[in-house]
């Protein structure tokens, strides 16, 4: 059952984002197509990711194009918290929860639910962080802190960003500073 759809429209280059939340009765899935520009190249990514009740990720999919480049994974997170990347296990990701598909903001979304911080409380949250562009899934440290009901401090040390996230009731970020921002 579709819970929430939003269309995203990308601040730093030319680009938008649409992504529907799923409740599938045992999880959740967010399913989206961001066509965004990607160092000077048009670019084309659909996304799914599927996430247990406790929005822990179990899956996700990447498919399309980058300039004239094909793009394809299939990510997996086993029981054993082992990550694997077109069927090629990734080390160093075993205390990783969630995935970050970095060219989105909806990943976010399973990140916040998944923490369900109150207002005060904050979280490190290590993700396994797909650059698509780069064929990589590596470690990306992140950190949330609740400010208010729809507000969320966010950052990313890896990429020296940092900014106050306003967050939707369902949890989709409506405006990701410098990044993104939500058109409905």
């Amino acid at each position: 059952m579709v819970i929430a759809s939003i269309l995203w429209r990308r601040i730093d280059s030319p680009g938008h984002d649409s992504c529907c939340l799923h409740d599938t009765g045992d999880g959740w899935r967010l399913e989206g197509t961001a066509v965004f520009m990607h160092a000077g190249a048009a670019a084309r990514l659909t996304y799914d990711l599927a996430c247990d009740a406790a929005w822990r990720t179990q899956h996700g999919v990447v498919e399309g194009w980058i300039g004239c480049q094909l793009v394809s994974f299939r990510i997996a997170r086993t029981p054993d918290g082992e990550w694997i990347c077109n069927n090629r296990r990734v080390p160093g990701l075993e205390g990783c929860l969630d995935l970050d598909f970095g060219f989105t903001p909806a990943t976010n979304t399973a990140q916040l639910r998944r923490l369900a911080l109150i207002e005060g409380q904050s979280a490190n949250v290590p993700a396994a962080w797909l650059d698509a562009g780069a064929g990589t899934l590596d470690l990306l440290p992140q950190r949330y802190e609740r400010r208010s009901a729809t507000s969320c401090w966010y950052e990313a040390p890896r990429f020296g960003y940092a900014a106050l996230l306003e967050v939707s009731a369902v949890g989709f970020v409506v405006r990701y500073p410098g990044l993104w921002v939500a058109e409905i």
